[in-house]
Protein backbone atom coordinates (compact mmCIF):
# COMPACT_ATOMS: atom_id res chain seq x y z
CA UNK A 1 0.00 0.00 0.00
CA UNK A 2 2.74 2.58 1.00
CA UNK A 3 4.73 1.49 -1.96
CA UNK A 4 1.90 2.60 -4.41
CA UNK A 5 0.85 5.59 -2.36
CA UNK A 6 5.12 6.83 -3.19
CA UNK A 7 4.70 5.78 -6.68
CA UNK A 8 1.26 7.68 -7.22
CA UNK A 9 2.62 10.90 -5.52
CA UNK A 10 6.52 10.51 -6.76
CA UNK A 11 5.83 12.81 -9.72
CA UNK A 12 4.14 15.93 -7.84
CA UNK A 13 7.06 15.73 -5.02
CA UNK A 14 9.80 15.49 -7.61
CA UNK A 15 8.51 17.42 -11.04
CA UNK A 16 8.91 20.96 -8.87
CA UNK A 17 12.21 20.03 -7.80
CA UNK A 18 12.96 19.26 -11.50
CA UNK A 19 11.82 22.05 -13.26
CA UNK A 20 13.50 24.65 -11.08
CA UNK A 21 16.97 22.47 -11.33
CA UNK A 22 16.07 22.64 -14.95
CA UNK A 23 15.67 26.36 -15.21
CA UNK A 24 18.00 27.57 -12.72
CA UNK A 25 20.93 25.28 -13.94
CA UNK A 26 20.43 22.72 -16.89
CA UNK A 27 19.53 25.52 -19.18
CA UNK A 28 21.85 28.10 -18.25
CA UNK A 29 24.81 25.57 -18.83
CA UNK A 30 23.83 24.55 -22.13
CA UNK A 31 23.24 28.28 -23.22
CA UNK A 32 26.50 28.94 -21.52
CA UNK A 33 28.79 25.90 -23.56
CA UNK A 34 26.36 27.17 -26.66
CA UNK A 35 27.66 31.13 -26.05
CA UNK A 36 31.36 30.35 -25.94
CA UNK A 37 30.83 29.45 -29.20
CA UNK A 38 29.96 32.61 -30.24
CA UNK A 39 30.09 36.51 -30.19
CA UNK A 40 27.83 38.35 -28.60
CA UNK A 41 26.98 40.95 -26.20
CA UNK A 42 23.86 40.24 -25.21
CA UNK A 43 22.16 36.47 -24.98
CA UNK A 44 19.53 37.97 -28.13
CA UNK A 45 22.60 38.72 -30.26
CA UNK A 46 24.87 35.85 -30.43
CA UNK A 47 26.63 35.14 -33.65
CA UNK A 48 28.63 31.24 -33.96
CA UNK A 49 32.07 31.96 -34.22
CA UNK A 50 33.40 28.55 -33.68
CA UNK A 51 36.40 27.80 -31.60
CA UNK A 52 37.57 31.36 -32.51
CA UNK A 53 36.88 32.38 -28.67
CA UNK A 54 39.11 29.34 -26.85
CA UNK A 55 41.98 30.25 -30.00
CA UNK A 56 41.93 34.10 -28.82
CA UNK A 57 42.53 32.72 -25.37
CA UNK A 58 45.45 31.16 -25.76
CA UNK A 59 46.68 33.46 -28.51
CA UNK A 60 45.54 37.05 -27.73
CA UNK A 61 45.32 36.83 -24.04
CA UNK A 62 47.95 37.07 -21.88
CA UNK A 63 46.44 37.12 -18.32
CA UNK A 64 44.71 33.65 -18.24
CA UNK A 65 48.06 31.38 -18.32
CA UNK A 66 49.26 33.36 -15.64
CA UNK A 67 45.69 33.12 -13.28
CA UNK A 68 45.80 29.33 -14.21
CA UNK A 69 49.30 28.92 -12.73
CA UNK A 70 48.78 31.20 -9.85
CA UNK A 71 45.34 29.41 -9.13
CA UNK A 72 47.49 26.49 -9.21
CA UNK A 73 50.02 27.31 -6.84
CA UNK A 74 47.38 28.79 -4.12
CA UNK A 75 45.61 25.76 -4.55
CA UNK A 76 48.30 23.46 -3.93
CA UNK A 77 49.73 25.55 -0.63
CA UNK A 78 45.94 26.18 1.20
CA UNK A 79 45.12 22.15 0.44
CA UNK A 80 48.24 20.90 2.48
CA UNK A 81 48.34 24.01 5.06
CA UNK A 82 43.97 23.54 5.52
CA UNK A 83 44.04 19.72 6.02
CA UNK A 84 47.19 19.35 7.92
CA UNK A 85 46.49 21.96 10.46
CA UNK A 86 43.03 20.72 10.33
CA UNK A 87 43.76 17.52 11.36
CA UNK A 88 46.12 18.22 13.51
CA UNK A 89 43.49 20.24 15.85
CA UNK A 90 41.19 17.76 15.65
CA UNK A 91 43.75 15.49 16.55
CA UNK A 92 44.40 18.10 20.05
CA UNK A 93 40.84 18.42 20.58
CA UNK A 94 39.60 14.70 20.71
CA UNK A 95 41.92 14.65 23.37
CA UNK A 96 39.92 14.82 26.97
CA UNK A 97 41.26 17.83 27.91
CA UNK A 98 38.65 20.79 29.53
CA UNK A 99 37.33 23.31 27.55
CA UNK A 100 37.42 21.45 23.85
CA UNK A 101 33.78 22.61 23.01
CA UNK A 102 34.90 25.72 23.05
CA UNK A 103 37.88 25.75 21.40
CA UNK A 104 35.69 23.82 18.62
CA UNK A 105 33.34 26.76 18.44
CA UNK A 106 36.24 29.32 18.38
CA UNK A 107 37.60 27.56 15.50
CA UNK A 108 34.47 27.05 13.56
CA UNK A 109 33.14 30.58 13.69
CA UNK A 110 34.81 32.08 10.83
CA UNK A 111 32.82 30.10 8.29
CA UNK A 112 29.83 32.13 9.36
CA UNK A 113 31.67 35.09 8.12
CA UNK A 114 30.87 35.88 4.28
CA UNK A 115 33.98 36.05 1.81
CA UNK A 116 33.43 39.22 0.94
CA UNK A 117 33.36 40.59 4.21
CA UNK A 118 36.44 38.71 5.36
CA UNK A 119 38.44 39.84 2.71
CA UNK A 120 37.91 43.50 3.38
CA UNK A 121 38.54 42.67 6.90
CA UNK A 122 41.93 40.81 6.23
CA UNK A 123 43.09 43.59 4.32
CA UNK A 124 42.41 46.22 6.75
CA UNK A 125 44.55 44.07 9.81
CA UNK A 126 47.32 42.78 6.98
CA UNK A 127 47.88 46.15 5.14
CA UNK A 128 48.56 47.79 8.63
CA UNK A 129 50.79 45.23 9.40
CA UNK A 130 52.63 45.80 5.82
CA UNK A 131 52.60 49.63 6.12
CA UNK A 132 55.00 49.23 9.13
CA UNK A 133 57.33 48.24 6.08
CA UNK A 134 56.16 51.04 3.22
CA UNK A 135 54.13 47.70 1.95
CA UNK A 136 50.66 47.03 0.87
CA UNK A 137 49.12 43.63 -0.36
CA UNK A 138 49.07 45.02 -3.69
CA UNK A 139 52.50 46.23 -3.74
CA UNK A 140 53.46 42.39 -5.24
CA UNK A 141 51.68 39.17 -6.29
CA UNK A 142 53.47 37.67 -3.20
CA UNK A 143 51.97 39.57 -0.59
CA UNK A 144 48.67 39.15 -2.36
CA UNK A 145 49.15 35.45 -2.45
CA UNK A 146 50.28 34.57 1.41
CA UNK A 147 47.26 37.23 2.38
CA UNK A 148 45.02 34.92 0.80
CA UNK A 149 46.45 32.21 1.88
CA UNK A 150 46.35 33.09 5.68
CA UNK A 151 42.54 34.58 4.72
CA UNK A 152 41.71 30.45 3.48
CA UNK A 153 43.16 29.19 6.22
CA UNK A 154 41.51 31.12 8.73
CA UNK A 155 38.41 30.70 7.31
CA UNK A 156 38.56 26.82 6.56
CA UNK A 157 40.49 25.21 8.92
CA UNK A 158 37.71 25.34 11.45
CA UNK A 159 35.34 23.49 8.80
CA UNK A 160 37.89 20.84 8.52
CA UNK A 161 38.84 20.39 11.95
CA UNK A 162 35.00 19.43 12.79
CA UNK A 163 34.56 16.77 9.90
CA UNK A 164 38.28 15.76 11.11
CA UNK A 165 36.30 15.30 14.54
CA UNK A 166 33.89 13.14 13.53
CA UNK A 167 36.17 10.89 11.66
CA UNK A 168 38.56 10.28 14.70
CA UNK A 169 35.82 9.91 17.06
CA UNK A 170 34.11 7.16 14.60
CA UNK A 171 37.58 4.99 15.15
CA UNK A 172 36.83 1.79 17.04
CA UNK A 173 38.32 2.18 21.12
CA UNK A 174 39.27 -1.50 20.38
CA UNK A 175 41.06 -0.90 17.39
CA UNK A 176 43.13 1.97 19.09
CA UNK A 177 43.72 -0.36 22.87
CA UNK A 178 44.85 -3.13 20.54
CA UNK A 179 47.34 -1.52 18.66
CA UNK A 180 48.96 -0.15 22.13
CA UNK A 181 48.53 -3.25 23.61
CA UNK A 182 50.75 -4.17 20.66
CA UNK A 183 53.43 -2.20 21.48
CA UNK A 184 52.49 1.16 18.84
CA UNK A 185 54.13 4.14 19.78
CA UNK A 186 52.09 7.40 19.07
CA UNK A 187 53.53 7.64 15.34
CA UNK A 188 52.88 4.33 14.59
CA UNK A 189 49.25 4.45 16.04
CA UNK A 190 48.72 7.48 13.65
CA UNK A 191 50.54 6.19 10.49
CA UNK A 192 48.84 2.79 10.45
CA UNK A 193 45.59 3.31 12.46
CA UNK A 194 44.57 6.89 12.92
CA UNK A 195 44.78 7.94 9.18
CA UNK A 196 43.44 4.78 7.62
CA UNK A 197 40.47 4.82 9.08
CA UNK A 198 40.22 8.74 8.93
CA UNK A 199 40.39 8.20 4.80
CA UNK A 200 36.89 8.89 4.40
CA UNK A 201 36.80 12.54 6.05
CA UNK A 202 40.74 13.03 4.36
CA UNK A 203 38.52 12.31 0.90
CA UNK A 204 35.63 14.62 1.71
CA UNK A 205 37.44 17.49 3.39
CA UNK A 206 40.67 17.68 0.48
CA UNK A 207 37.52 17.81 -2.43
CA UNK A 208 35.88 20.83 -0.38
CA UNK A 209 39.42 22.82 0.11
CA UNK A 210 40.51 21.41 -3.49
CA UNK A 211 37.42 23.06 -5.04
CA UNK A 212 37.08 25.82 -2.77
CA UNK A 213 40.77 26.98 -3.22
CA UNK A 214 40.14 26.51 -6.79
CA UNK A 215 36.93 28.73 -7.47
CA UNK A 216 38.05 31.53 -5.13
CA UNK A 217 36.34 34.48 -6.18
CA UNK A 218 35.09 36.76 -3.38
CA UNK A 219 37.96 36.92 -1.13
CA UNK A 220 39.81 37.55 -4.30
CA UNK A 221 38.38 40.32 -5.22
CA UNK A 222 38.06 41.76 -1.65
CA UNK A 223 41.49 40.98 -0.52
CA UNK A 224 43.84 41.98 -3.91
CA UNK A 225 41.19 42.74 -6.71
CA UNK A 226 43.85 41.09 -8.79
CA UNK A 227 46.56 44.19 -8.16
CA UNK A 228 49.32 45.11 -9.32
CA UNK A 229 48.62 44.37 -12.89
CA UNK A 230 46.49 41.74 -12.43
CA UNK A 231 49.73 39.44 -10.96
CA UNK A 232 47.18 38.45 -7.95
CA UNK A 233 44.33 37.58 -10.23
CA UNK A 234 42.69 33.66 -9.83
CA UNK A 235 40.83 32.33 -12.34
CA UNK A 236 37.38 33.01 -11.40
CA UNK A 237 38.31 37.17 -10.69
CA UNK A 238 39.80 36.69 -14.33
CA UNK A 239 36.83 35.03 -16.26
CA UNK A 240 34.85 38.41 -14.15
CA UNK A 241 36.95 40.65 -15.19
CA UNK A 242 37.28 39.32 -19.10
CA UNK A 243 33.49 38.85 -19.43
CA UNK A 244 32.32 42.40 -17.81
CA UNK A 245 35.78 44.26 -18.05
CA UNK A 246 36.47 43.99 -21.96
CA UNK A 247 34.12 45.34 -24.21
CA UNK A 248 33.47 42.66 -27.13
CA UNK A 249 35.21 39.70 -25.40
CA UNK A 250 32.70 38.57 -23.60
CA UNK A 251 32.28 35.26 -25.80
CA UNK A 252 36.34 35.11 -24.89
CA UNK A 253 34.57 35.13 -21.07
CA UNK A 254 32.37 32.63 -21.35
CA UNK A 255 35.17 29.80 -23.65
CA UNK A 256 37.36 30.41 -20.07
CA UNK A 257 34.23 29.46 -17.94
CA UNK A 258 33.71 26.21 -19.75
CA UNK A 259 37.41 25.58 -19.63
CA UNK A 260 37.44 27.06 -15.80
CA UNK A 261 34.40 23.62 -15.27
CA UNK A 262 36.33 21.57 -16.88
CA UNK A 263 39.33 21.64 -14.94
CA UNK A 264 37.58 22.03 -11.65
CA UNK A 265 35.16 18.80 -12.37
CA UNK A 266 38.34 16.98 -13.70
CA UNK A 267 40.59 17.64 -10.88
CA UNK A 268 37.58 17.30 -8.28
CA UNK A 269 37.09 13.31 -10.25
CA UNK A 270 40.80 12.59 -9.89
CA UNK A 271 41.14 13.99 -6.49
CA UNK A 272 38.01 11.84 -5.49
CA UNK A 273 39.23 8.48 -6.95
CA UNK A 274 42.87 8.60 -5.70
CA UNK A 275 41.73 9.31 -1.73
CA UNK A 276 38.85 6.91 -2.09
CA UNK A 277 40.81 4.33 -3.23
CA UNK A 278 42.75 4.69 -0.27
CA UNK A 279 39.33 4.25 2.46
CA UNK A 280 39.72 0.99 4.59
CA UNK A 281 36.82 -0.57 5.02
CA UNK A 282 35.49 -0.80 8.63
Amino acid sequence: MQNKMMKKYFPVFVLPTLLAFTIGFIVPFIMGVYLSFCKFTTVTDAKFVGLQNYVKIFTEDGTFGHALWYTTAFTVVSVVLINVIGFAVALLLTKKIKGTNIFRTVFFMPNLIGGIILGYVWQLLLNGLLLQINKTLTYSSVYGFWGLVILMCWQQIGYMMIIYIAGIQNIPGELIEAAQIDGANKGQLLKHVIIPMVMPSITICTFLTLTNSFKLFDQNLALTNGEPSNMSEMLALNIYNTFYGRTGWEGVGQAKAVIFFILVGAIAMIQNRLTRSKEVQQ
